[in-house]
């Protein structure tokens, strides 16, 4: 998406957020964590079922709103690929929900990541989520 400040827009992160909540609830998956940033956007992703896909999840994912992106904003597009890594260690899920969350803090954004209006999770509660990591 290269640095264009498109998920500024609360219209805009509702239709992405859709989007993806239909997208990992028919590939089994959910989404703990995310969080739009006004360039990019985190998501910590667990399968939940043995058939769970979340490469295919991603795919599709981009794939929908690049559609929409098409139609809407043309002038934005994904970038090629995406940025991923498996996390296998409570440590390390413990500082990826801590990064995500905090991102928001580190660019100024929001005094407490708390604040920042573009967080949350999906199939989920975020706050049970957060039990005992946060």
């Amino acid at each position: 998406m290269g640095k264009a400040r498109f998920f500024i827009e609360p219209e805009v992160v509702r239709v992405f957020t859709d989007i993806l909540a239909s997208v990992v609830t028919k590939m089994g998956c959910i989404i703990p964590v995310y969080c739009f940033m006004p360039d990019h956007q985190h998501l910590i992703i667990k399968g939940m079922r043995s058939d769970s896909d979340i490469r295919e999840a991603m795919v599709r994912h981009k794939q929908k709103t690049g559609f929409w992106m098409s139609l809407n904003k043309s002038e934005v597009r994904w970038q090629k690929d995406f940025y991923d890594h498996v996390l296998e260690k409570y440590r390390d899920i413990v500082l990826q929900v801590k990064y995500v969350l905090d991102n928001p803090v580190r660019k100024g954004l929001a005094p407490f990541w708390q604040e920042y209006p573009f967080k949350g999770s999906i199939g989920c509660k975020l706050e049970d989520f957060l039990i005992g990591i946060v």
